[in-house]
């Protein structure tokens, strides 16, 4: 057996039917599309959503809001929140402290309130005024 003769098991893939080749195919004068219309010629299309010229569902409905799917995997930190931690923050030492969600990838410190005392920040986002005040306190910000 070479692999030029291999071949499907008989009755396994039945021919394809010919549609619109006359009355008697059974398939004829409509040829499965249904009766007239646009959508039963060749070529027939209308928009997704189109409700023939009706204002569109779509359209019709009020637009608010906007949720995005990115937002609850940063979360935000006071400065204030830092209490909770002690001197090492990092993202494991601030969901430990449940000051952040666990599903939390990245988290940033922004300032509001006071800094607790000296900390050392590793591996966390910090702003600009938060940078300034944590290095105020004594402590640093490292990467």
């Amino acid at each position: 057996m070479r692999l030029n003769e291999l071949r499907p098991a008989a009755g396994s893939r039945p021919d394809r039917e010919r549609i619109c080749r006359g009355n008697s195919s059974g398939k004829g004068r409509t040829g499965g599309r249904g009766d007239n219309g646009q959508l039963s010629r060749s070529g027939g299309y209308q928009k997704v959503g189109f409700e023939g010229g009706q204002m569109p569902l779509q359209r019709r409905v009020p637009k608010r809001g906007f949720r995005s799917g990115k937002a609850r995997f940063v979360a935000e930190v006071r400065l204030s929140e830092l209490k909770h931690v002690g001197d090492t923050i990092d993202i494991g030492a601030l969901k430990a402290a449940d000051v952040i969600p666990t599903e939390a990838r990245r988290a940033k410190i922004v300032k509001s309130g006071d800094v607790p005392g000296a900390v050392t920040v590793r591996g966390v986002g910090v702003t600009a005024g938060a940078r300034a005040a944590i290095e105020q306190a004594g402590g640093k910000v490292e990467g």
